[in-house]
């Protein structure tokens, strides 16, 4: 049975998370701040954290610091609002394994918190086994390539270097298929037939990256009770995919160097080299020499060939194809039979900018055909504020009378001024002009702040 610590301070909506999770079997242990939520961690193991974004004291992700911090891995959730979608996107670099958008339906939840138990992973949105036709030849994959001329020119890209051993940067977006890319490039590479590692740099503590990359032996720090094999021995003759690299420290960026120029990597507390036959693929969304923080000379190594991956936006014209696929994908995985979208749903999705490129288009997908009851999806399966604002982005005139103070009928434009005009009203008691706006108080707490309302 999993053990779940729930991170919400909102104690109403944590206890329906906390007895619905119960009744669906899982254990859950709940805490209403950061600090109580670290404190859990250290004394108590969970197989999932299920995390607030916006604490009393703080965010979720200060959470998620203090477990790297110990040294510990473990998948969590965060929940956002829509309007910080953008952040949480930020937040998948940081070890969050995905997020789903308040108001948090419970059949999206469960389906979330099982991927995330399974070790589904999110950012292989785009990458499927061949399971129909060869469930035997697991290692064969289909790909969405698209047809336009930036897909074309991306996997021009990979044919290219894919059969030389030069080490390969990729860029892009959060959410872009970054890993897809360089699993492309190990595919058609020489290596093959060898491993494909991967490793998440964004959930290595400063402690544990050396280790986890280089190895460690017996004894050589407070934890190490066995020898452990280094990622670079593990990749040996094959791959090693290094995602966000821009998150390593400066003193792991020397021994990546090292081990790059000199093909050879020395484990934590040895006195030996053990040489290496690695090729090294990295990935980044920032501009590592923009930083200030990644040494210029291990950026020309990663970097003898560049390759750029375009955000969703700029692939319209194989939008319908990442649809088509993620709609079949949902369907066989939830066990529905959605067809196709409701004209609105085909036009929201075309004018929306999709921020988190193709995690997100699969995770809204996969939320729209588990709420979809018929073969047509319509625009009531899609997150709330998405919907609207769409809609009030084409038709701003359409604006809800100004004495109808629910916020949720309301565009950002507006907000500001009806939050303080509710306010003035209440007497500027929040817990009654939150119940006037048809919103709960954290959620009056957070645009308070969004709009620099005092």
């Amino acid at each position: 049975m999993a053990n779940i610590l729930l991170v919400e301070d909102d104690t109403t909506f944590a206890a329906i998370l906390e007895n619905f999770l119960k009744k669906k079997g899982f254990e859950v242990v709940v805490k209403y701040s950061v600090k109580s939520g670290i404190e859990a961690i250290k004394n108590e193991t969970f197989h999932l954290i299920l995390l607030d974004y916006r604490l009393g004291d703080g965010i979720g992700l200060d959470v998620l610091e203090a477990l790297r911090k110990q040294g510990k891995v473990i998948p969590s959730i965060i929940m956002t609002s829509f309007n910080d979608v953008r952040t949480a996107v930020k937040a998948i670099r940081q070890g969050v394994f995905d997020y789903i958008t308040k108001p948090v339906n419970p059949d999206e939840l469960l389906m979330v918190v099982n991927e995330a138990l399974e070790g589904k992973s999110a950012e292989k949105g785009y990458i499927v086994s061949h399971t129909k036709a060869t469930r035997e030849n697991t290692a064969k994959m289909d790909f969405v390539e698209g047809s336009s001329p930036v897909a074309r020119k991306l996997h021009e890209y990979i044919a290219l270097v894919a059969p030389t051993d030069m080490s390969v940067l990729i860029r892009g977006e959060s959410g872009t298929g970054k890993e897809y890319v360089a699993r492309s490039i190990h595919r058609m590479s020489k290596r093959a037939d060898k491993p494909f590692v991967s490793i998440d740099c964004g959930t290595l503590s400063k402690e544990l990256a050396s280790s986890e990359l280089f190895g460690h032996i017996k004894g050589s720090f407070t934890g190490a009770l066995n020898d452990k094999i280094g990622q670079f021995v593990e990749a040996s003759g094959g791959t090693l995919f290094l995602d966000e690299i821009g998150n390593l420290t400066y003193d792991v960026q020397v021994k990546l160097l090292r081990a790059l120029q000199e093909k050879v990597i020395q484990p934590v507390g040895a006195n030996k080299t053990i040489n290496v036959d690695v090729r090294v693929i990295a990935a980044t969304n920032e501009d590592l020499l923009g930083t200030g923080k990644f040494r210029e000379d291990l950026y020309h190594r990663i970097n003898e060939f560049e390759v750029i991956v375009p955000a969703l936006r700029d692939r319209r014209d194989d939008f319908q194809q990442f649809v088509d696929f993620f709609v079949d994908r949902a369907n066989e995985e939830l066990g529905r039979k959605v067809l196709g979208l409701s004209d609105e749903v085909k036009e929201i999705f075309e004018t929306y900018d999709w921020p988190g490129n193709l995690r997100e288009l699969k995770n809204v997908i996969k939320r729209m055909v588990l709420l979809s009851p018929n073969s047509i999806a319509e625009a009531s399966a899609l997150p709330e504020e998405m919907v609207f604002a769409i809609r009030n982005q084409e038709r701003p005139e359409a604006t809800p009378p100004s004495n109808n103070p629910d916020l949720r009928l309301h565009s950002e434009a507006h907000e500001r001024k009806l939050i303080m005009d509710v306010l003035q009203k209440a007497k500027y008691n929040k817990s009654k002009a939150a119940q006037m706006l048809n919103i709960d108080r954290k959620t009056l707490y957070n645009k308070m702040e969004k709009y620099g309302i005092e």
